[in-house]
């Protein structure tokens, strides 16, 4: 039933691995061992109210986790979320937001409130009236490889995960440890947050995922989906592959008609049109951030020449490929 896979050097994402038969439960495990952190910058705020803080867009991921105290986060257009502590929130898009004591207190842009760098990529902050307080450990997060993730684009533009909804005790540990790296400055602690980042993302994502189950729509219902997922998981691990309808409903355990059915009812596209935007969007990954050339891409995409590669990109991104490279530094 299952397609042979070959070993895919996966670009930017990590050393080469075998491909085993997909399995639609692995995939977002998969997908989650793509985010390579390739940056993190890492922040302990000691608040006491009142207090606020303007927090600006900054490409990448960012969390803040509740160690001590409560606070209330405000971004534009989406309602207020008050957290207490032990709550964790992700912000998936680096969205711009303000975190206060409460909706009352005025929020200073964070450039102004002047955090100590204390090493290679963290800071300290403190700031505050006096009164109750708070400890904020925050972390921003940027990724190797390409950044035209699927998962990413997916999630809604915060993720709040309330501390009785986690259900691994370990994390709170975890949580904890970073806040302690980030205020003892000990020699090897940026790699230490870099592991222990990696783990608070990975775990708040399945969280939000196992929790918000019922209301998954698009790419996060079709990789649940037992059967389309697994067609999913085979065009992820070997986009270059020379897949056809017949070879993916393969996969899946379906008929061509019913696999294109419930792929189409679930992505809103067909299966041709996803696997040719999938290999589009990490093409212009690859080639915008210098990972390889054209022709590289081509290949490793599965067409025969870069010419046909070029057409097939400006169909699909209405420029060539050539126009998306970033000038040498």
């Amino acid at each position: 039933m299952y397609a042979e896979f070959k070993s895919v050097d996966r670009i930017g994402l990590g050393a080469k691995s075998v491909c085993v038969p997909p399995c639609a439960s692995d995939l977002l495990s998969e997908v989650l061992q793509d985010l390579r952190l390739s940056n993190a910058t890492y922040g302990r705020s000691e608040l006491t109210a009142p207090w606020g803080i303007q927090v600006p867009f900054k490409e990448g991921v960012r969390f803040h986790f509740v160690a001590e105290g409560r606070c209330l986060m405000r971004s534009d257009g989406l309602k207020p979320v008050m957290m207490n502590k032990g709550d964790v929130v992700l912000l998936p898009h680096g969205s711009a937001h303000e975190i206060a004591n409460d909706s009352a207190s005025r929020a200073r842009p964070l450039a102004e409130l002047e955090p100590t760098l204390v090493g290679n990529g963290t800071y300290r902050l403190t700031a505050g009236g006096g009164g109750e307080r708070s400890l904020i450990v925050c972390c921003t997060i940027g990724f190797e490889g390409p950044t035209a993730n699927p998962l990413l684009e997916m999630l809604p533009p915060i993720i709040h995960v309330r501390r009785d909804k986690i259900r691994d005790s370990y994390i709170a540990t975890v949580l904890g440890l970073m806040a302690e790296e980030v205020q003892t400055q000990r020699i090897g602690g940026a790699t230490i947050m870099a592991r222990l980042a990696d783990i608070i993302l990975t775990h708040i994502v399945r969280t939000w995922v196992e929790s918000a189950e019922a209301q998954l729509t698009g790419w996060l219902a079709a990789i649940k989906d037992p059967q389309v997922g697994r067609a999913l998981a085979g065009i992820h691990r070997d986009p270059g592959a020379a897949w056809t309808l017949d070879s993916l409903a393969a996969i899946a355990g379906m008929s061509r008609s019913q696999f294109s059915r419930r792929f189409g009812k679930l992505l809103k596209v067909s299966p041709a049109r996803y696997l040719a935007q999938w290999r589009m969007r990490l093409a212009t990954a690859w080639i915008r951030n210098n990972f390889m050339t054209v022709a590289e891409a081509a290949a490793r995409l599965g067409y025969e020449s870069e010419a046909s590669f070029s057409r097939a990109f400006k169909r699909s991104m209405g420029i060539p490929p050539s126009f998306v490279k970033r000038p040498a530094a």
